[in-house]
């Protein structure tokens, strides 16, 4: 599964074309879209509004607190961390703001984890292969927002409607 990208365009009930694209990354994760599968449990620990920079810091120090409680090891709790600061940046700049949801996870078979899902309700993304490339980027950044939090984290699940916003879902299993 390392490095599988699945995107698949919708026409959403209002007509509007929308992105849903889900990647899982190493031998022995979940397929690709699992972190949205409905028969994982999932606990609710924090959630915290995005609206600027001083916001990225406590953002950042729930994301480590809920990893380190999780029982992620140091180099995860620093990928999912990493990933996370890049995505509600994302949120703040791109989307005006953004809600980050933090929630610890069960798999069916007992593996826990956590996973963090950042919504904005901003343009949206018109050309998700092209956002997940390398280098790819419309603000003063180097552009290794989106691609660079996917490859950092064991599952990546993006859903975006023009016009409307984006969801990034990611997820870090306990090894």
């Amino acid at each position: 599964m390392e490095g599988m990208f699945d995107a698949a365009q919708a026409r959403t009930a209002s007509g509007r074309q929308g992105t849903r694209c889900a990647t899982a990354a190493g031998a022995g994760h979940a397929r690709a879209g699992g972190i949205l599968d409905a028969h994982r449990r999932a606990v609710v620990e924090s959630t915290h509004l995005v609206r600027d920079e001083p916001d990225l810091l406590p953002a950042r120090h729930a994301v480590r607190a809920a990893a380190v409680a999780a029982g992620l090891g140091l180099i995860a709790q620093t990928k999912i961390v990493t990933a996370a600061s890049e995505l509600v940046r994302n949120a703040y700049v791109h989307g005006g703001a953004g809600t980050l949801v933090i929630s610890t996870v069960t798999s069916p078979r007992g593996r826990r984890g956590l996973r963090l899902s950042v919504t904005d309700s901003g343009p949206g993304i018109p050309d998700v292969p092209a956002a997940l490339a390398d280098g790819f980027g419309t603000g003063t950044g180097p552009g290794h927002g989106l691609g660079g939090a996917r490859t950092l984290v064991d599952e990546f699940a993006i859903n975006t409607e023009v016009g409307r916003g984006t969801t990034v879902t990611i997820v870090q299993w306990v090894t």
